[in-house]
């Protein structure tokens, strides 16, 4: 298969990306257009629109899905070859799915932090104050937890799966944290193809996957795309008052299923550890 899509779309991205002054926080990033939302399956909403902001966001559009956790079965999935290298991709998405995105960070191939499949601890808490975790409870309730203390989430025997992700975006009722906008603990100025979790005040989960506009086959998955504190204001703009990133760049990849059935997939370039997956909440569950 040539390149020369990709490395044209590459350039003329970097060349958009020269325009802003480095380091410095925007605060215009959101939707350029109203969000409209499409009835997807049963628990799901989804929309794609175009971002407004500086100069370096014009070229970069959202992919937002909507997720009501009462309507749907959560769960985590971890693949792995059998050399232990990752090996899920939405292209793998099982069958009975309707929703799938890649969950958390990894190290090495492996998940990063705290993670918990089964009411099973497989590997310990991650420390970092910008992190956070989502856990999900044997009756389906959310329990999400700001911060690298997770002691009290540890305690509880409830928990069916919990993972851990790094920096949190949002905190509280919607607040950035202080350390994302002046600390040190990120890169504010590195810009990347992002992709987040968050909740809204009505519990419902959003997932938001930022992909490159350049109208070339194939460019939308090149890592170009939005800073952290941006995607911070992306979220809050698009309704979160928890937030945090989940595995960008080359590994943001998302798949969902419409009313009818049919499947759209968001692709990436590189196969993941770990992954978030929906299926539809039968009457035992």
């Amino acid at each position: 298969m040539s390149t020369r899509p990709p490395l044209v779309a590459l350039l003329a991205g970097l060349a958009l990306l020269g325009g802003d002054s480095a380091g410095r926080l925007p605060s215009t990033v959101r939707p350029a257009a109203p969000m409209a939302w499409t009835t997807g399956a049963d628990g799901i909403e989804w929309s794609e629109v175009p971002l407004a902001g500086p100069r370096a966001v014009r070229r970069v559009r959202v992919v937002v899905a909507r997720l009501d956790p009462t309507r749907l079965h959560l769960g985590l999935e971890w693949a792995r070859t059998g050399f232990g290298r990752p090996a899920w991709t939405v292209e793998r998405l099982d069958p009975a799915a309707t929703f799938a995105v890649n969950a958390g960070l990894f190290v090495d191939g492996t998940p990063w932090g705290w993670l918990v499949q089964d009411g099973v601890e497989r590997l310990p808490p991650g420390k970092g104050p910008l992190s956070a975790t989502m856990a999900v409870t044997r009756d389906g309730r959310i329990l999400w937890q700001d911060g690298d203390d997770l002691a009290a989430l540890r305690g509880r025997s409830d928990v069916r799966f919990a993972f851990q992700s790094y920096p949190s975006l949002l905190v509280g009722h919607g607040e950035v944290p202080t350390a994302l906008q002046t600390g040190t603990a990120i890169d504010r100025t590195h810009r990347d193809a992002r992709l987040a979790l968050g909740r809204d005040d009505d519990g419902r989960l959003l997932v938001a996957l930022t992909r490159f506009d350049a109208g070339i086959p194939g460019a939308d998955r090149l890592p170009i795309g939005l800073t952290v504190p941006e995607m911070a204001e992306l979220m809050a703009a698009l309704g979160a008052r928890q937030a945090v990133l989940l595995d960008g760049g080359l590994s943001a990849q998302l798949a969902l299923k419409d009313a009818e059935g049919d499947l759209h997939r968001w692709s990436s370039l590189r196969r993941v550890p770990l992954a978030l997956v929906a299926r539809p909440r039968s009457p035992a569950r």
